[in-house]
């Protein structure tokens, strides 16, 4: 390990920050006062290597207290980890929400991804920044997706101090957003979790249906509205028994990949290396995606029932529950839920009385869109930078700190209660025989009701537009996001199952379900979606750091020329597209063509 420390010294707020984290050093070597006992033996060594893990949370810590990373700070962390700064400095400038130059204690994100452009991103960044103008104290940045495209445009402010307070703005409003930066504590407060659902309060719904309904810091008003009898049911039924009751209701994963759950979990159960681990996946950064925020901020105790149900069906005793940097309400939501559940022997050594051990531990992301990945976000928790890892090996077998690992995302998770509450064949008789169960979808854009919406798998996409109030004009629905696709809206008759849309030549995603009329620019839409892909791009592997690169380019020449000069362009497009395709490491190389292509071949955007 070659560990070279610079000159630079933290301040008194940089080490305060550390040290409630990590408590206080213990020798010079980790910045104590020098004595005596100091020059015959050393400490830490091997026991601060292994708190690698830590570098993440001690990062967020400084940036917390200070707003940003100085040299000296990092030097300071690096030495209580016993990790060289080379290496820290690496992982500190990979994510968005953290810097390592100076700015001011307040930075304010505002969103310019695809549902706030349309709603006027770039008017309200202009008008922000000419009312703050300079030396206001507030940086304004403009962001990615900030998750709340139900009520786009959106801010958020987050002011540095000790605590750190958080604002968000959404739908903004300039005055609005420079209130949310200037004073975050005098903001109006955000709306309920349920204003994001328009089905709330209807009884036949199944995963939302405590949404709007029950108090979400109340777990006596969440165990009265049926919380907690899928647990018993597991315990009742044995790992074994989950496993095959997971398996037998035909759940697949909701974070685009549809794997198997149940195969994904028995693979994991049946490793004989361990520990076992479980991480829930709560880092949704597809733009147009917010149907997790929505289920951990309105019934965040579900999530963490579910959690446990499948730690005990894997064999595992600690979870990760790796969360958005840029959801503050959740993370306070889960913290509360986690603690609850705790005090009440619903998590820790002895859960429900059953003498099973299991306990969850929050890791903030801190805004890298390629976490979203499984492997990446391994490598994330563990310290490193984010960047996704080569398979195999998978992580049923080596995951997370090397050991087998059982990785699903929120809306996955919830799924696992009502199976258990109403058994399997129930469960796969909602939706279709391939498709199984109910589905939550995020529609926003050009539509008079944004929101989450649960529906059964073969469902149209025309009956999900109906219901979330289509404007006139409609020019183009994107399915899945940025990594989706666009289709037109002759189309809508498309069955949203993952099948369906497979057979018509799109995705279903996670399910992003992004309306736009005909006042919407298409090419500047292909364009942010080009820049989005280049700015998340975690530059591992060549195709993928050079191809979104290159795509862009090619997308501002294509605005810019016509005739034989565009269709030279168009024709580079598709030869990037293939090599990005056929040879990135990850999804996010393997998807960043889909929805330029889309538009240029379903849409005629450049005719």
């Amino acid at each position: 390990m070659d560990l070279h420390f610079g000159d630079s010294k933290p301040t008194d707020d940089e080490r305060a920050a550390v040290d409630a984290l990590l408590g206080p050093p213990e020798s010079s070597w980790e910045g104590a006062d020098r004595s005596d006992a100091d020059l015959r033996w050393a400490r830490g060594g091997r026991e601060a290597r292994d708190r690698r893990d830590l570098l993440l949370p001690g990062l967020h810590a400084i940036n917390d207290r200070i707003g940003w990373i100085s040299e000296g700070a990092l030097d300071y962390l690096c030495r209580r980890l016993t990790v060289p700064p080379a290496e820290a400095y690496g992982v500190a400038t990979f994510y968005a929400m953290f810097s390592v130059k100076p700015r001011p204690a307040t930075v304010l994100h505002v969103c310019t991804d695809l549902a706030c452009a349309a709603a006027g991103a770039s008017e309200l960044c202009a008008g922000v920044e000419a009312r703050l103008g300079l030396g206001s104290g507030v940086s304004v940045e403009r962001s990615a997706c900030l998750g709340l495209c139900e009520r786009a445009p959106a801010a958020l402010a987050i002011k540095a101090g000790d605590p750190v307070r958080t604002a968000v703005s959404a739908p903004a409003t300039v005055h609005d957003a420079v209130l949310a930066a200037s004073a975050p504590d005098s903001a109006p407060e955000e709306p309920p979790a349920a204003m994001a659902v328009p089905q709330a309060g209807d009884p036949a719904l199944t995963l939302l249906r405590r949404v709007g309904v029950v108090d979400p810091s109340s777990l006596d008003d969440y165990r009265a509205h049926g919380g907690y009898t899928a647990l018993r049911r597991a315990f009742e039924l044995g790992p074994a028994g989950v496993i095959r009751e997971v398996t037998d209701s035909g759940l697949v994963g909701r974070g685009g990949a549809a794997f198997p759950t149940g195969r994904k979990w028995q693979a994991t159960a049946s490793q004989p290396d361990h520990p076992h681990y479980l991480v829930c996946n709560a880092d949704e950064s597809e733009p147009g995606t917010f149907k997790d925020r929505v289920i951990m901020e309105g019934d965040p105790y579900a999530l963490v029932e579910a959690m446990t149900i499948a730690a005990y069906a894997t064999g595992a005793h600690k979870g990760y529950l790796y969360l958005r940097g840029e959801y503050p309400r959740a993370l306070g939501r889960l913290e509360h839920a986690i603690a609850q559940a705790r005090a009440r022997g619903l998590l820790g050594d002895d859960v429900l009385g059953q003498g099973y051990a299991f306990d969850i531990e929050i890791r903030r992301g801190a805004g890298a869109y390629i976490c979203g990945e499984e492997t990446a976000l391994f490598n994330s928790i563990e310290g490193y930078r984010g960047e996704p890892r080569s398979k195999p090996p998978f992580p049923v077998e080596k995951g997370l700190f090397g050991k087998p690992t059982v990785e699903n995302n929120v809306e996955t998770l919830v799924n696992v209660l009502p199976i258990l509450t109403m058994g399997a064949p129930a469960y796969a008789a909602i939706g279709t025989a391939k498709s199984t169960g109910p589905k939550l979808f995020c529609v926003s854009g050009s539509v008079e009701r944004p929101g989450i919406y649960e529906l059964p798998f073969g469902a149209t996409l025309g009956e999900l537009l109906e219901l979330a109030g289509v404007r006139d004009g409609l020019r183009a629905v994107l399915l899945g996001g940025a990594a989706g696709g666009f289709v037109r809206p002759d189309e809508l008759d498309i069955p949203l199952t993952f099948e369906g849309t497979r057979e018509a030549g799109t995705t279903l995603g996670s399910g992003v379900v992004m309306a736009f009329d005909d006042t919407v620019p298409l090419p500047r839409l292909l364009l942010r979606i080009a820049e989005f892909f280049r700015d998340e791009s975690c530059g591992q592997c060549v195709p993928c750091r050079v191809g979104t690169v290159r795509q862009e380019e090619a997308l501002h020449r294509i605005v810019e020329r016509t005739g034989a000069a565009a269709a030279g362009d168009i024709a580079l497009l598709r030869e990037v597209g293939r090599a990005m395709r056929d040879a990135s490491i990850c999804g996010l190389g393997q998807t960043a063509w889909n929805a330029v292509e889309s538009a240029i071949d379903r849409l005629g955007a450049y005719e």
